[in-house]
């Protein structure tokens, strides 16, 4: 029996779920109204605040007033805040944003009194591999976890360690935050349950160890007993001490160090003792691609532009981005396991996040770009090396003929024209009385979205003409049109003619330095060069994709770039061949299936009806190369439009559904991109893409949050749901064996699943379900949440995902898979030139080369007028941090900014020496 028990009074604090934001925030006010209220008056009361800065955020909002207070209370310990800012998912949402996430929560505790030193993570669905790691990094001794523990851990502590080899210590709670919700409901039986609670608790703890116990008084939402403190005070168990205290009160009582403990390595995903909910990791998937749209843009784009290119003015901008990417990072929200106004909630602040960024790269890339001709592009590359990339860009060109794009070695790269706008914009038989109205749609030189170049009067046939292109005549000025036009009599009509420069949108190969800069501007080429991808088309004329890969050709339903052949089969599934012999048939099959289950856990119907043959298939060429091709395989399936839950079957109704795959290759790729799209007009279902390996695979290795995880083809079960093997991977996933190995590059948090005893890749497209939570559940034994309907949640509409199929041999590690996914997600990214026409392309620029085996570049960003840099290495390694400019300092920094150890700095470079799977920080402070 345990001789002191530290009951923690605590709420569990569902920021939006099954109700939006504000009505759950009108309950926190009312509850912490009720609890500091006690507070005040008894100064025995304690009171977690569930670990997460947004609940007094949120508070304090509405009652400013009672900011001294909350102070006090957490000045004096009796009030426990932090240390996140808000209690996430933490695999739905990018590493960076995890990392933001805890800095903020700690730096904004620490206006308030401090935040409590513990990784408090109490009901998120299984947590990561590096979460060690990260909380050690940010100074936390202690991690605190229910849910995703092993069945083999069986004491209250063991050592979590992280890949890198960082353990921390970490509490397990038995029965979860609530274990102790009860114990003070009825006054009478208060000394009873404190002796069940201590008899529960005591198998937990370890032969010997004569430590504090901890007891997790609360619940979602709820205050504890006004009284708690005098109800303690009474209970009587033999032998046993209870007494209020905060977690931060608990875990001082406890040891930091690990020796001794059980390790548990790695994620905790096991479904042994609690419910995981892995089905929220699929549904509504739209939420999961804004999310990964929105992160991109902010840590990829525009704080490495702002960073390098030297703009603090944005910085606000980016804080105002992390706060939306922060929040919607909550476990009840990104998930989309909430009602459906929480959903749209969260979809409009990562929309919000998502145009900060952008808001932000135009501002930065404005600027830079009036150092670029108008008629050219300025082109930023998101990754820490020297690339040759694809980028799509409108710019003036002939109306027919070959173009080409130059750069400022003066270097030409043939571009393949996509499209070509329309010249004439307008032709109009007016009558002479509506000439001025006419005139009106003049705005300064501004004429239906471009800028008047010339125009002309012509009396004999009354015809008066703009020219009109992106940028205009200055001097232009309508009036002299007015007077032209009254100059001449007669004509009872006029002719309006609005024609536009001719504009083509073009594909090209660039090169662009790391983290950098280029310019191009458009050029005629001769017309022989059409023919002529390389240097034979003359001494300028380079071959951008190198090594043979070039041109990308198209033959009836092949697209082949010498890298990849890309083959459609009669069923529109593709085959992929390497040139040297590797081969896969039957990728991208389509497969639909019930779905019954809720926002929380899949579930199949008792008899379900799986679809997978399309009823008919054509295939059409968008673009048949020589710089890109993309093929549009269009395949005709009939669905069932629902299912019959009571009957446990789909229904017998069928809804014809056009499902589109395009096929994208481009020069220079070993992968080909792929957008499976249709529109949904059917409810409860499953759609996922199969993808066939060589051989079976008895493992797949899935990238997340600063690591790659390896994962069997099952799942640890026993804790109330059953243990599907779906998981998540957010960069890449890849599976096969000696034979070859295919790899599915992602832009955003997805499920996958190794089906048929390891031989295919399932990849979730679309999850449709109808209630956020169901009270009986094939799959799971109990609810997790209440049964309401989400209508919003079936996905009706038109849908899409994005991913690209990588064929590889040999390790992932070895074979370039992580390098293929970050060019994959990483675009280059243009802006119009805004500079003066004449002038010539300004040279290339680089911003920061990051290099090293298996070193990763995760974020770059200002950090108080320093450059601050994060990478992580998949391997024992050097990374090796080069600028263009003199470094006048270079130091190692901690998960919270605060700089430590001081590099050398040789010519402009640091050597950063990391061990496997380390997560280091580095601040540089850079001239110029």
């Amino acid at each position: 029996m345990p001789t002191e028990i530290i009951v923690v009074p605590h709420t569990h604090w569902d920021r939006e779920w099954y109700e939006p934001f504000q009505r759950f925030r009108l309950r926190l006010v009312a509850l912490l109204d009720e609890v500091f209220d006690r507070m005040a008056q008894d100064e025995r009361q304690r009171f977690t605040l569930d670990g997460q800065l947004a609940a007094v955020d949120d508070y304090l909002e509405v009652r400013p007033e009672r900011r001294e207070q909350v102070e006090a209370l957490v000045r004096a310990g009796r009030l426990a805040i932090g240390p996140w800012q808000i209690l996430l998912d933490e695999f739905l949402c990018s590493g960076e944003n995890i990392v933001r996430n805890l800095e903020r929560g700690l730096a904004r505790s620490a206006t308030l009194g401090g935040a409590m030193p513990v990784g408090y993570l109490p009901d998120m669905f299984g947590h990561i591999a590096q979460m060690p790691q990260l909380l050690a990094g940010a100074g936390l001794a202690h991690a605190c976890v229910f849910r995703g523990v092993p069945d083999r851990v069986r004491s209250h502590t063991f050592g979590w360690q992280s890949p890198d080899g960082t353990t921390i210590r970490t509490e397990y709670l038995p029965g979860g935050y609530g274990n102790a919700a009860g114990l003070m409901d009825d006054p009478r039986l208060v000394t009873r349950r404190a002796a069940d609670l201590a008899e529960r608790l005591r198998d937990w703890r370890p032969d010997g160890l004569d430590t504090p116990v901890l007891a997790m008084y609360g619940t979602d939402h709820a205050a504890p007993a006004p009284d708690a403190p005098d109800l303690l005070a009474t209970a009587a168990v033999d032998g046993v001490r209870l007494r209020l205290g905060t977690l931060a009160e608990y875990f001082a009582t406890q040891p930091t160090t690990v020796d001794g403990l059980p390790v548990v390595a790695g994620e905790l995903r096991s479904h042994a003792r609690a419910n995981i909910l892995p089905g929220v990791i699929s549904v509504r998937a739209h939420l999961k691609q804004a999310m990964g749209r929105a992160e991109r843009r902010v840590e990829r784009y525009a704080e490495p532009l702002a960073a390098l290119y030297h703009d603090p003015s944005v910085q606000r901008f980016l804080g105002m981005a992390w706060t939306r990417l922060i929040d919607a990072s909550c476990h009840d929200s990104v998930t989309g396991c909430g009602c459906d106004e929480t959903a749209e909630q969260v979809a409009a602040r990562l929309a919000e996040a998502d145009q900060l960024g952008r808001a932000v790269c135009d501002l930065v890339g404005a600027r830079l770009a009036t150092a670029v001709p108008s008629d050219g592009y300025l082109l930023f590359n998101p990754t820490p090396a020297t690339r040759t990339a694809l980028v799509r860009l409108d710019v003036e060109a002939p109306a027919d003929g070959p173009v080409g794009l130059v750069d400022a070695d003066g270097t030409v790269v043939p571009a393949q024209v996509l499209d070509r706008a329309r010249t004439l914009l307008a032709d109009d038989l007016v009558p002479a009385a509506e000439l001025p109205a006419i005139l009106t749609r003049v705005h300064g030189t501004e004429l239906y979205g471009q800028e008047i170049t010339a125009w002309s009067v012509s009396p004999a046939d009354a015809t008066l003409t703009f020219q009109v292109a992106q940028h205009g005549d200055p001097s232009f000025d309508v009036e002299d049109v007015r007077l032209a036009l009254a100059a001449v009599t007669g004509p009872d009509r006029w002719r309006v003619r609005i024609v536009a420069a001719p504009r083509a949108t073009v594909a090209a190969l660039v090169t662009a330095p790391p983290l950098g800069l280029a310019a191009v501007r458009p050029v005629a080429l001769p017309d022989h060069a059409a023919a002529l991808p390389g240097p034979a088309a003359g001494p300028t004329l380079a071959d951008p994709a190198q090594g043979g890969t070039w041109p990308v050709t198209v033959t009836d339903r092949t697209v082949d770039n010498g890298l990849l052949r890309v083959e459609v089969a009669e069923d529109g599934t593709l085959r992929l061949s390497t040139p040297d012999g590797w081969t896969v048939d039957g990728v991208g099959r389509v497969v639909d299936g019930g779905d019954v289950g809720d926002s929380y856990n899949y579930a199949p119907p008792a008899a379900d009806e799986l679809v997978d043959k399309p009823r008919a298939v054509r295939t059409v060429v968008v673009h048949d190369g020589p710089v890109v091709a993309v093929l549009d395989v269009v395949r005709e399936y009939r669905w069932p439009v629902g299912a019959d839950v009571d009957a446990g079957s789909r229904r017998v109704d069928r809804e014809t559904t056009i499902v589109t795959t395009r096929v994208e290759v481009r020069g220079g790729e070993r992968f080909a991109r792929l957008r499976l799209s249709f529109d949904n007009r059917c409810d409860d279902h499953r759609v996922r893409l199969h993808l066939p390996l060589p051989a079976p695979a008895a493992a797949s290795y899935a990238e997340g949050q600063f690591a790659v995880v390896e994962r069997g083809l099952t799942a640890e079960g026993g804790g109330g749901e059953v243990p599907l093997p779906t998981f998540p991977a957010n960069g890449f996933v890849a599976a096969g064996g000696t034979e070859g190995s295919l790899a599915v590059l992602l832009t955003q948090p997805t499920e996958y699943e190794l089906v048929d005893s390891g031989r295919e890749l399932a990849v979730t497209v679309l999850r449709a379900i109808a209630m956020l939570s169901r009270n009986r559940h094939a799959l799971r034994d109990e609810p997790a949440g209440p049964q309401l309907p989400t209508p919003l949640a079936q996905c009706r509409g038109e849908r899409h995902v994005d991913l690209a199929v990588l064929p590889f041999r040999g390790d992932w590690n070895t074979a370039g898979v992580a390098e293929a996914a970050e060019a994959y997600r990483h675009e280059l990214l243009p802006f119009p030139g805004a500079g003066d026409p004449a002038a010539g392309l300004p040279a290339p620029v680089t911003g920061l080369t990051v290099a090293g085996d298996g070193v990763t570049l995760t974020s770059v960003r200002d950090r108080d007028g320093r450059v601050e840099l994060r990478v992580v290495a998949s391997r024992d390694t050097t990374a090796v941090i080069g600028t263009g400019r003199d470094v006048r300092g270079a130091w190692r920094a901690d998960l919270r900014g605060r700089p430590g150890e001081p590099l050398p700095v040789d010519g402009g470079q640091v050597r950063l020496p990391l061990r496997a799977w380390e997560i280091a920080t580095l601040q540089l402070d850079l001239a110029g």
